[in-house]
């Protein structure tokens, strides 16, 4: 007979509460986010804004607290719904493995150090942090249940640790930063579309409206396309040379195009078929997408 101090050391090893934190902060997606924030660091440093391993992980750190902390107010919110998801259902919170009020002081204290740190870089990269689990958790969130148009306004801080890395080597934010929001902002709808597509059925059962056109019909598949056309030419246009420092020579620019062939041409495959194998399929092009993206723009401007 186990004794109650084996017992209780049993529920709360290590390695549950390291799962746990993973769950709760989303692990994968929060890395996933950091690389985007590392990759504009990259893009953003030079001889006027020299480069700085502390300032980088600083950034990297605070960029995972501000991510996490995101995803863990998210989890508190929706702890209910995720109950009623087969994908969520097994998150800490609505498994009963952690009680919202200890979900919510990791969110808590994720939130400040992560604020501080970005901080510690510079004000402008912390102000854009807070914007973004602001807009996350108290606009998107909410507003999932409501309407479509969650995904529109969940787009503004996705689309932020991009341009996060380039403020947070420059301290600047203009045309450069834009650009970089603009590309990470178009990638959102083919991306998350994508999975509102393949997941449909169990975000039904939550009350989410996560497609354009609230169905998996040829109208919300034709957005998909017309989204990734868009991301496409945004994605070229450091070519032109007319966003500042930020620019990619003619060969990153052809590879950069055929990138966005190969994530179009599987979009346009979705819209043929119509299946969530198709959807699927498509979301994990874009990921791949948007990391070969930023790792061409980087290589380019190193060997420039």
């Amino acid at each position: 007979m186990k004794t109650f101090l084996e017992t209780s050391q049993s529920q709360i090893s290590p390695i549950k509460i390291f799962h746990d934190f993973k769950q709760i902060t989303k692990a994968g997606l929060a890395i996933s986010v950091v690389f985007s924030s590392i990759a504009g660091y990259l893009l953003g440093f030079d001889e006027e804004h020299p480069f700085s391993w502390i300032t980088l992980l600083m950034l990297i750190v605070g960029g995972y607290c501000m991510v996490g902390a995101s995803n863990a107010y998210n989890q508190v919110i929706e702890k209910d719904l995720d109950a009623l998801m087969d994908r969520t259902k097994n998150r800490p919170v609505p498994a009963g493995r952690m009680t919202p009020n200890v979900a919510l002081f990791i969110a808590s204290l994720l939130t400040i150090i992560g604020i501080v740190l970005l901080y510690f870089i510079n004000p402008k990269t912390a102000m854009f942090g807070a914007i973004s689990i602001f807009l996350y958790t108290s606009v998107y969130t909410p507003l999932k249940t409501v309407t479509p148009l969650s995904v529109f306004v969940g787009a503004f801080p996705g689309a932020i640790p991009f341009m996060l890395g380039w403020v947070a080597a420059t301290n600047q934010f203009g045309i450069e930063a834009g650009t970089l929001f603009l590309i990470q902002f178009f990638w959102q709808f083919p991306h998350f579309w994508a999975i509102g597509w393949f997941l449909f059925e169990d975000y039904e059962k939550a009350g989410f409206f996560m497609l354009p056109t609230g169905k998996k019909d040829t109208k919300t598949a034709t957005q998909i396309i017309l989204y990734t056309l868009w991301l496409i030419l945004t994605s070229l246009i450091p070519y032109l040379g007319y966003t500042g420092k930020l620019q990619i020579s003619l060969p990153a620019a052809i590879l950069v195009f055929l990138a966005g062939i190969w994530m179009l041409i599987y979009a346009v495959k979705l819209y043929q078929t119509r299946t969530p194998k198709a959807a699927r399929i498509l979301m994990l092009v874009s990921v791949s997408y948007l990391t070969l993206l930023q790792i061409i723009y980087i290589v380019d401007k190193f060997l420039r």
